[in-house]
């Protein structure tokens, strides 16, 4: 059996740069290149179920010019389920408390499908009282011209 995840991550963190320079290039154009560096993966656990999950990729970067740094984090999704965006605003949570910096989270659609815009943003609303808006960067990659890339 094929290891899909890892074998993901190893593709992602090996061309993590041309991946950003592809599909994210308003990020790639305000980092340092240089200042990237692979952070340990995450595991949270969720104290209710008890079920671990990990985090795919964490890079940590520092802005072109400056001392200051911020994350970048990525995972890929492989099959459509309607709470991947709880669990994006989750593990943002997470690290933003581990790390206090910047995060610029990213999710990969690798499924093929369906091929329908799958959201990209978690809300907490109450009547017109928006508690919380989060968004994520979606790269669906079902709905992406292939000869393109």
């Amino acid at each position: 059996m094929i290891d899909h995840d890892r074998l993901f991550k190893e593709l992602l963190s090996t061309f993590f740069v041309e991946f950003l320079d592809l599909f994210l290039p308003q990020v790639v154009s305000q980092i340092d290149r240089d200042s990237i560096q692979f952070l340990p993966q995450e595991v949270f656990t969720d104290v209710t179920s008890g079920e671990k999950k990990e985090i795919d990729l964490l890079a940590q970067c520092r802005f072109e010019q400056q001392d200051t740094c911020f994350l970048i984090h990525v995972e890929n999704q492989s099959y459509t389920e309607t709470a991947n965006a709880l669990r994006m605003f989750k593990y943002f949570a997470r690290l933003h408390e581990k790390y206090d910096l910047a995060i610029y989270p990213v999710v990969v659609f690798s499924f093929d499908e369906p091929k329908r815009a799958e959201p990209q943003n978690y809300r907490v609303i109450f009547g017109d009282f928006k508690v919380v808006e989060f968004q994520f960067a979606a790269i669906q990659l079902n709905r992406l011209r292939s000869e393109i890339f």
